[in-house]
């Protein structure tokens, strides 16, 4: 149960800092492109904002999660069995 939960909470924060990331990317390239008097390239805020920023929230959060989890679960035990010692 704990790898799916890794698992589903990595995806879940990664399309989220993916879908923020191409928000601001995108503001980004627009203001650019306006302060340049240019017509805005997309590429620019999927290839070089949105994608290296949600590959690298990805890799945080698979190693926070699994680290978390680890905890959890070592202290579940734990309490356990202190519960059946008592």
């Amino acid at each position: 149960m704990i790898p799916v939960r890794v698992l589903l909470v990595t995806f879940l924060l990664t399309l989220l800092a993916f879908a923020v990331s191409l928000l601001l990317g995108i503001i980004g390239v627009v203001i650019g492109a306006q302060l340049r008097h240019g017509t805005p390239d997309m590429q620019v805020a999927y290839r070089d904002v949105a994608a290296p920023v949600a590959a690298a929230v990805s890799a945080i959060v698979l190693v926070s999660s699994v680290f978390l989890e680890v905890r959890n679960y070592r202290r579940a035990k734990v309490l356990a069995g202190i519960e059946r010692a008592s």
